[in-house]
């Protein structure tokens, strides 16, 4: 039997190892931000609810909070 086609193989699953311990790595990144931001965005709300109701609130627009003035 030829070896080469084992070879390809092998090669090819080390290199799929290698692409998913590095997704994974970068998936649990975007996660931990992800939940970062969700903190943040309860403390704006609580800050906003905060203020007195003749003062600017922020308001998301976008995905994003903006400054209403």
């Amino acid at each position: 039997m030829d070896p080469e086609p084992l070879e390809r193989i092998t090669a090819r699953r080390a290199e799929l190892d290698e692409r998913e311990e590095l997704l994974a790595k970068e998936l649990a990144e975007v996660r931990a931000e992800r939940d970062e931001l969700a903190v943040a965005e309860r403390v704006l709300e609580r800050v906003a609810s905060s203020l007195p109701t003749n003062a600017p609130r922020p308001r998301r627009r976008l995905g994003r909070w903006a400054d209403v003035r």
